[in-house]
């Protein structure tokens, strides 16, 4: 398996070059893992009538070749199938080469398609010579044939499919391959899974339907079962670094139980166990790493502010890092008014605004002496010129949107910190057992008392009117609106109105009467939180956005919501959007305007409209997107899987998760495997 590709028969240094740079393919090891993209069947077909139009597979005897000669010159060979009937094969290019290959008395299996042009006849056919004492010899033909992604670059080369096809067979035939078993032995029994050989060999070369089918689930577990048993030892990491800061014991902080005592609302039952058993388990031997999932509205910022003041009065500082200044200016209004006055001067807002030089070196000095207690901000936390006196909680919101060096780079600040990744978008269990599977996860389901459905309903263009209407009519009543666009200028090549487009006509338009205010992420900071604050304070009626607003925006007096193009959004992001309005007691309305026709839009915004339940949303989201695009994990930094899909292969996530759990020792091979396959700089595989 270690062996490298050149050893191959017709893999020379340039052949050798475009696999690396193209495929990442070095060894004939990485080559056997370079997986079929899709499978022809041209198994030999059956039949005992030629039909025109049908694609076939059938044995052929050659009893004559000629090259005729017209317009287009052309080589003919006129042949008779098993069962007698005539077919010609017909050959419009490489001509020279072919008249050497097909000969009178050879024997073929052919594959096309069937036509009839002064009798059946096959153009360009796929074909083998068959050695009738060699039918396991078919590459192309006569079996179930294996198509490999393929591009420009690797074609030039001779590395199309056939060309991947010759390679895979000389790999395949090398005596005595080199081919360790990486899942256990008494694990392959268990599940009735093939040994590695075989099935690497069936799922380039599949006997049938059925062996294909026991190869590919051979090596989903076992890509699934190895990634489970990295995520498993990256767990384990943190428990070799001693905890070196403790927050105070659950039921002892003071300043949690005046926190509770303030609140305009009581936690709910999920809040108060989350907060509880978060609290306790940070207090063990070494440090902890939690995943806070809760759908819109359910108060994971109250949970992660409550816990942070457990290590707060135990003199530990605590950091709230968010993607947008827009999420971390929301944060810091929240703590500040969940704490009041008197702890202001505890709390420290960071982010990318450049303002008085003079005034950022106060910030500075405030966070590393420790004077600030609770640091809140954006990627500006992760500048070297910050500097923290004893870091010992990094809660990471949205944390999606940070790369793992990003994560790490945090974390690296303080003294071995617990951590809490909130996400507003919630993670359905065969992601949580896979890209998540070393994060203890703390699930929050309970909305606050009080908040009532929000209405959602999907309009069409002409019911336009008649939404400017009831839009007209609840902001006469005293309530606020959100009109989001998915983009902020207008594109040439997407006829979509732009929501600086839109403002102009909205505000001079058809609300003349209202104060209507714009705000796009390529504001400067000034600017979006002078209209963030004048929304939030009232003054500002109906604010005209992008989806700069899909988190963290919490105006309880605004109980509209209008999204532009609503096909436009994934189903998170609509759902995240919707959940900016419904923060109050009074009603709210959701409404998703589009035109959309294909059916992939058709049931994003119907689950929309049929449901407000975040965790069921997150499933369906993940059925028509993938994991890939869900939660933006192509940016999450974990892999993705060659082989496995989390989608469909759920009960096979569930087998591995469990088994990498029960069976987390592997061997030398096996670790090898993983280092090349997974890590890409997730950890330093323990020894």
């Amino acid at each position: 398996m270690k062996r490298s590709v050149t050893e191959l028969r017709g893999v020379g240094a340039a052949k050798a070059q475009a696999l690396l740079e193209n495929c990442a393919i070095e060894t004939i090891g990485d080559l056997l893992y370079y997986f079929p993209r899709r499978y022809l069947d041209r198994t030999v077909t059956e039949t005992t009538l030629l039909k025109t139009g049908e694609e076939v597979t059938l044995v052929v005897n050659v009893g004559s070749v000629y090259l005729a000669h017209g317009r287009k010159s052309r080589l003919v060979a006129n042949c008779r199938t098993l069962n007698g009937e005539a077919l010609s094969l017909v050959w419009f290019r490489g001509v020279q080469y072919l008249r050497r290959l097909v000969e009178k008395d050879t024997t073929l299996v052919v594959s096309g398609k069937l036509d009839f042009f002064s009798g059946m006849q096959m153009v360009h056919p796929d074909f083998e010579l068959l050695d009738p004492e060699d039918e396991e010899g078919l590459t192309h033909v006569g079996r179930i044939v294996p198509l490999y992604p393929s591009g420009e670059a690797l074609k030039k080369h001779g590395l199309d499919s056939r060309g991947f096809r010759r390679l895979m067979a000389l790999a395949l035939d090398i005596e005595n391959p080199e081919v360790p078993q990486l899942v256990p032995e008494a694990l392959r029994k268990k599940h009735g899974l093939y040994d590695r050989l075989r099935a690497l060999r069936q799922i380039h070369y599949p006997d049938d339907a059925e062996s294909l089918a026991e190869a590919r689930r051979t090596l989903k577990y076992e890509e699934l079962y190895l990634f489970n048993i990295l995520m498993y030892h990256k767990s384990l990491v943190r428990e070799r670094i001693p905890r070196r800061v403790t927050p105070l014991p659950f039921g002892s902080s003071q300043e949690f139980e005046g926190l509770k005592s303030q609140l305009p609302f009581e936690l709910t039952k999920d809040q108060k166990r989350t907060i509880e058993e978060i609290v306790t388990e940070c207090r063990g031997e070494h440090s902890e790493a939690y995943l806070l999932q809760g759908d819109v509205g359910s108060g994971k910022t109250v949970v992660a502010l409550s816990i942070a003041l457990h290590y707060m009065e135990a003199g530990v500082q605590a950091a709230i890092i968010a993607p947008t200044e827009v999420l971390a200016r929301q944060h810091y209004r929240t703590v500040a008014d969940l704490l009041g006055l008197e702890y202001a001067n505890r709390l420290e807002l960071l982010t990318g605004q450049r303002g008085k030089k003079k005034d950022r070196e106060l910030k500075l000095e405030r966070i590393a002496s420790g004077e600030a207690a609770l640091v809140i901000g954006t990627h500006s936390l992760i500048e070297p010129t910050v500097v923290f006196h004893q870091l010992g909680l990094v809660i990471i919101d949205e944390q999606h949107r940070f790369g793992v060096e990003q994560r790490e780079t945090i974390r690296e600040k303080g003294v071995n910190p617990d951590t809490i990744a909130m996400t507003a978008t919630p993670i359905p269990r065969t992601l949580c057992l896979s890209e998540f599977a070393d994060l203890k996860l703390a699930t929050l389901k309970e909305k606050p008392a009080g908040r009532k459905p929000i209405k959602t309903m999907w309009l069409r263009e002409s019911r336009r009117a008649a939404m400017y209407k009831s839009v007209h009519k609840h902001v006469s009543a005293g309530r606020q609106c959100f009109i989001v666009y998915p983009m902020i200028a207008e594109s040439e090549k997407v006829d979509l109105k732009a929501a600086t487009a839109a403002f102009e006509e909205l505000d001079g338009v058809v609300f003349p009467d209202f104060r209507v205010e714009l705000l796009h992420g390529k504001m400067k900071p000034p600017d979006k939180e002078r209209v963030m604050t004048d929304f939030r304070l009232g003054k500002t009626q109906i604010l005209v956005t992008t989806s700069v607003i899909e988190v963290g925006v919490d105006v309880p007096n605004a109980t509209v919501m209008v999204i532009e193009h609503a096909e436009r959004f994934g189903i998170s992001q609509l759902h995240q959007l919707r959940g900016r309005v419904g923060r109050g007691t009074e009603e709210s309305f959701c409404v998703l305007m589009s035109e959309a026709e294909n059916e992939e839009a058709v049931e994003r915004l119907e689950a929309l409209v049929n449901s407000e339940d975040g965790f069921y949303l997150a499933e369906v989201d993940l059925k028509i997107r993938g994991p890939g695009q869900l939660l933006g994990l192509k940016q999450h930094g974990l892999p993705g899987f060659r082989i496995a899909d989390l989608v469909h292969d759920r009960k096979l996530t569930e087998l591995s998760y469990a088994d990498a759990r029960e069976n987390p020792e592997i061997g030398p091979e096996a670790r090898e495997f993983i280092r090349k396959q997974f890590e890409q700089g997730i950890i330093i595989f323990p020894n």
